[in-house]
């Protein structure tokens, strides 16, 4: 299926690599002026020139999503520069400190809620106060499989991808009358640069348990949420709101 975004302005956070950049690449190609945000500005900034240097058109800002300030400036920069905003991929996040939660820490705690779960806030109160005024809008928000089930270790993280699912389900019941849709996907085993980070931490042997675990019997590609991303911010959604999409391999079938 292919989209067509031309007119339109996307944010993608998160979007120097892994799932935020395949996300943000695919809203270009679809025609889409895009701001690509990350929290690494020169990341961003060359993912920004690839993209105009290809035709397209993009800007690049710096914004650690768990700085309140920093969101609402980066959100009130990209309509500044665009004119409006219509779709936003809410997809920066951090993994937590592996430990059970008994010897969990509260820093390791606060770092991984400030940014998987009060980022997200932060970034649709701003998103929402726009497209509320604007009279329309999709956000969709990045959750995980650790949003739909628990995780030994992972206690923080998994609680903050439960906290998403939430978020997506109240701001969707608000704005659902308002030409507003707001949805969440849940990625699977994707191969990016976290996951690069999990091998380097001593994990590939859980990694590859993981894979065994997923009945197509692989792990997905970056790409393949960016479809599901693109879908949920499409027309060809349009009376699909609250929902929380696993795009997984089938694992949470199991």
């Amino acid at each position: 299926m292919s989209f067509s975004f031309k007119n339109q302005v996307a944010l993608v956070t998160g979007a120097a690599s892994g799932i935020g950049w395949a996300t943000a690449n695919a809203f270009a190609q679809a025609g889409a002026a895009v701001a690509l945000v990350d929290v690494n500005g020169d990341a961003a900034q060359a993912k920004a020139d690839s993209l105009i240097a290809a035709g397209h058109t993009a800007i690049a800002l710096c914004c650690d999503v768990a700085d309140i300030d920093q969101v609402e400036v980066m959100v009130k920069e990209t309509i500044a520069t665009f004119g409006r905003l219509d779709m936003a991929f809410n997809n920066a996040g951090i993994q937590n400190v592996l430990a059970e939660m008994a010897d969990a820490t509260v820093d390791d705690y606060e770092r991984v809620m400030s940014v998987n779960l009060r980022g997200i806030w932060a970034c649709m109160k701003f998103e929402l106060e726009h497209m509320r005024r604007q009279g329309s809008g999709t956000i969709v928000n990045c959750s995980s499989l650790g949003g739909l089930v628990g995780g030994a270790e992972r206690a923080s993280y998994h609680a903050a991808k439960h906290g998403v699912i939430g978020l997506t389900k109240s701001a969707a019941l608000e704005y659902a009358s308002r030409n507003i849709r707001v949805n969440a996907v849940c990625p699977g085993l994707i191969w990016t640069p976290m996951a690069d980070q999990m091998v380097a931490a001593g994990q590939g042997e859980a990694l590859e348990d993981m894979t065994k675990a997923v009945p197509m019997g692989r792990h997905g590609q970056p790409e393949e949420i960016a479809d599901a991303v693109l879908w949920l911010s499409s027309a060809s959604s349009s009376y699909v709101t609250g929902q929380s999409i696993s795009v997984d391999g089938g694992f949470i079938m199991r």
